[in-house]
């Protein structure tokens, strides 16, 4: 344990290396309680959140906090590399010669034969390798259950696509949308409310091809499109505050004429 402390203020340490050792370190018995602690599950808020600030330091164009945060996530990549190292299953080394070994494999138009491919290409061929070589039993595997609904109905479009199952135009899945809403009115007017939540659900569907087909990130559009009707709405909830009056005593009408008028 001495050597690896005076190993982690030494200037000749890689930064990577540094990091490592500090976690090690923190889990060993002279170091954190809180850190010993831990186990793969338990930590799982923990990834989740610092995924969630990094994404949210990008789509704020702040490079300083892209940074923090790039290391933060990092920071759990390493937690869960110590783990596994401790009781024997792999260490980071494993991990990081996995994730290379795979981008050599994956890219073959770069390491192999040299070929000028488009982004739509390379993404098609990065699914039909995955399939061919036997590492996905299933075009539509390796996306896990847990993942935003919006987010999955993007990659399971993008995953079909990539071995030719897939609408050629976005005109196309428009033409599939006024579909999906003639079939929504027929089934909200049959007050079958199993097939009309099913009607939606391939309307959302749907939609998120439509993004995919149009280069648009579906996740980003529907929270730049609710920040926006939250801004709209703190509005007009200061609109009727300042007026005095509850919002039950506007009538539906009075309140749209508010909205117009914020939108505006």
């Amino acid at each position: 344990m001495k050597d690896l402390d005076t190993s982690i203020f030494d200037p000749k340490t890689s930064p990577f290396e540094k990091l490592v050792r500090i976690m090690e370190i923190l889990r060993s018995d002279q170091g954190c309680a809180w850190d010993r602690k831990q186990t793969h599950a338990s930590l799982i808020p923990y990834l989740i959140e610092e995924a969630y600030e990094l994404v949210e330091a990008i789509e704020s164009d702040d490079s300083a906090a892209v940074c923090e945060e790039l290391g933060d996530l990092l920071c759990q990549v390493v937690f869960h590399a110590q783990l596994a190292k401790e009781r024997g299953a792999f260490e980071i080394d494993d991990a990081i010669n996995s994730i290379a070994d795979k981008l050599i494999r994956r890219h073959p138009h770069v390491f192999e034969q040299k070929k000028d491919l488009n982004p739509k290409q390379v993404r098609d061929q990065w699914e039909n390798i995955k399939i061919n070589s036997g590492e996905k039993k299933s075009v539509l595997n390796g996306l896990p259950a847990s993942m935003p609904a919006l987010l999955m109905a993007y990659r399971l479009g993008e995953k079909a696509g990539g071995v030719g199952f897939d609408w050629k135009t976005a005109d196309e899945v428009l033409d599939k949308l006024d579909e999906e809403l003639n079939e929504i009115r027929e089934a909200a007017s049959s007050g079958d409310r199993e097939r009309l939540a099913d009607e939606i659900g391939d309307l959302l569907f749907a939609t998120a091809s439509l993004a995919r087909k149009s280069e648009i990130d579906p996740e980003r559009a529907l929270k730049q499109a609710l920040e926006k009707f939250r801004g709209r709405f703190e509005k007009l909830d200061q609109h009727v505050q300042k007026s005095g009056r509850s919002f039950d005593s506007y009538s539906l009408e009075e309140l749209e004429e508010i909205w117009q008028e914020v939108k505006r």
